[in-house]
């Protein structure tokens, strides 16, 4: 019986959950984007509502846009900027905890919070006043590994240095010598399993996963910065007003020299 009227109400009501998403759309003269919001970055997610429906994006600007890189706006200081001003300044009352989290990263559409640098923001708080989507671009499989390894391989080295000290270098010598296989092998293994154990555990290891590697090889996307910004949501239609305006011509600070004007609207909160 219990099982029926679960069966029952899945069926009647067998959207529900995705009904609650959080749905809002930037308009703009070059044409329309919508977004999700994540459910897992909720400082986030409430801050960026709240401000949209009192208007805070509403005038402002395109203002930085970089061709394989990002479109930011949403910055107070770009609404009514007069040509060529240099715009862009955060709010320093509109800072929320970061929420960077693995399941989510730069792929095409993300929707992304910037932040001030380490040296003065060392929690990594970001700057919800303003805002950033992802353009990037596609990349190669082979582009992804020398990724990692780029990041990797100075980590690796450097564990190596500490384990595998002069005197244990010395020691392995020293049983090779004698040919003592038994204990030359016993101690390059204990040797080799604290190198990966080390390495396993160090902080700043970057293996980017399957999911990622999907998404990067074919929709595109900016994987550097995965990791230091906080992600709360997606494009989830308009990827051509992305690109449109991604391409436009910039000012040496790439600033758009045609402006492109943001309005948010709330459709599902």
């Amino acid at each position: 019986m219990v099982r029926y009227l679960i069966l029952l109400l899945f069926m009647i009501f067998p959207f529900v959950g995705f009904s609650q998403s959080k749905v809002f759309e930037i308009s703009t003269n070059l044409g329309k984007m919508k977004f999700k919001l994540y459910y897992d970055t909720p400082k986030h997610r409430d801050a960026f509502i709240e401000l949209a429906k009192e208007g805070y994006y509403d005038g402002t600007l395109f203002y930085r846009v970089i061709q394989d890189f990002l479109i930011q706006g949403g910055s107070k200081s770009s609404r009514g900027a007069a040509p060529g001003k240099r715009i862009g300044y955060g709010d320093p009352d509109k800072t929320v905890d970061d929420e960077i989290l693995s399941n989510h990263f730069h792929k095409k559409g993300a929707l992304c919070a910037p932040r001030q640098p380490d040296e003065s923001n060392p929690f990594k708080q970001s700057d919800i006043s303003q805002f950033y989507v992802v353009k990037g671009r596609v990349h190669t499989m082979g582009e992804i590994d020398t990724m990692e390894l780029a990041v990797n391989r100075p980590i690796r080295n450097k564990i190596v240095e500490n384990i595998m000290t002069p005197e244990v270098r010395e020691q392995l010598k020293q049983l090779k010598e004698e040919k003592k296989v038994t204990e030359f092998r016993e101690l390059a293994q204990e040797v080799k399993d604290k190198i990966e154990t080390a390495y396993r555990y160090s902080p700043g290891v970057l293996e980017f996963g399957e999911a990622q590697r999907e998404a990067y090889t074919t929709v595109g996307g900016y994987p550097d910065l995965d990791g230091k910004f906080t992600i709360f949501g997606e494009c989830i239609s308009g990827f051509d007003v992305i690109d449109k305006i991604a391409a436009l011509p910039t000012d040496k600070n790439n600033r758009p020299f045609t402006d492109i004007k943001i309005n948010v609207t709330v459709l599902k909160d």
